[in-house]
């Protein structure tokens, strides 16, 4: 067993603690060499820790050939002992909806893929592959985009039925463990397409960024996403806390007490806004849109309502009403 071998396996390993034993645990496998590393080392964990191991590989269609190399994955999944071994093939939807350009509409399918599998099979988990290195090109991209903390805290470690156990594990290492065992993994030429941003950040920024300031970048946009994600999780918690304080229902809506927002720092209450927004008309406020909201307690002259999609917000008699627009656009 090789220092690489052993890293994936020890990362492996940890993400299986605690589960029920005898439980169906699956590898999304899509044949490259992270997931094979994972696969491979959830063969020789899973087992060892009282689970059953198996893998799916999702056939997303958009590439001539992708139905050779789902089955080429599947192929390598039986043969390092992993069962049931699933080929899922999906229709990628059009881009541009909800989730934006043709990665997230890939992403979208892959998911849904991932999670019907596991429904079907009972499986108590499905193990991603995602890499220290991914966390940082996801943190970077965020940066750049002048995204927020929920998505500069990046990947997080288990959501839900998903496990993602090589956070903490390099690229270099998978390839690597790949290599030491003897297995073929597939180069996906999107992967290496400049076309895409995410490839544009892994091939050109972080090495720039690395030649410039050093080594240890990739590694330290990872720890901020760990920050992050413990800070934006302190603050949410909070911010449901104080909602149940603040919050009343209304005819049309829900009303938070104004001066009980300005009394609480910026990130609480527009968190607070947020959050009455997204519970009771399950509508997600954009930055700015969260920030016309606060002027009604921040910036109070008297104006009139903001109006976001398919709610109007007031302020009368001291809090801020939150209705429902009807089709008119009335609230």
């Amino acid at each position: 067993m090789t220092p690489a071998i052993a890293d994936v396996r020890r990362a492996v390993r940890g993400a299986l603690e605690g589960m029920p034993a005898d439980s169906l645990v699956l590898v999304a496998l899509s044949g490259g060499a992270d997931s094979l590393a994972l696969a491979a080392a959830a063969a020789f964990e899973a087992p060892r820790a009282g689970l059953r191991a198996g893998a799916v590989v999702v056939d997303h269609g958009v590439q001539s050939g992708s139905a050779a190399v789902a089955a080429r994955a599947a192929e390598q999944a039986a043969g390092l002992g992993l069962a049931p071994v699933r080929v899922e093939p999906v229709q990628v939807g059009a881009p541009g909806g909800a989730g934006g350009g043709p990665e997230a509409a890939a992403r979208a399918a892959r998911y849904a893929a991932l999670e019907r599998a596991a429904s079907e099979s009972d499986a108590a988990a499905v193990l991603l592959a995602h890499t220290l290195d991914d966390q940082a090109e996801t943190v970077l991209l965020g940066l750049a985009r002048g995204s927020g903390a929920a998505s500069l805290q990046g990947m997080p470690a288990e959501r839900g039925i998903f496990r993602r156990p090589l956070l903490g594990i390099r690229r270099s290492t998978t390839v690597q463990a790949c290599t030491d065992a003897g297995l073929e993994p597939w180069s996906d030429p999107q992967n290496a397409d400049p076309a895409f941003s995410r490839v544009r950040v892994r091939q050109t920024v972080l090495p720039l960024l690395e030649a410039e300031l050093g080594p240890g970048v990739a590694e330290a946009l990872a720890r901020t996403a760990d920050q992050l994600r413990e800070d934006t999780a302190a603050l949410d918690s909070l911010a449901e806390e104080l909602a149940e304080d603040l919050a009343e229902h209304a005819e049309a809506g829900i009303s938070l007490d104004a001066r009980a927002l300005a009394a609480n720092p910026p990130a609480l209450r527009q968190r607070l806004i947020r959050l009455a927004v997204a519970s009771e008309f399950g509508v997600a406020l954009s930055r700015q849109q969260t920030l016309e909201v606060a002027r009604l307690v921040t910036d109070w002259h008297g104006q009139s309502s903001v109006d976001l999609p398919g709610v109007r917000v007031v302020r009368r008699d001291g809090r801020l009403l939150f209705e429902a627009k009807g089709t008119d656009g009335t609230a």
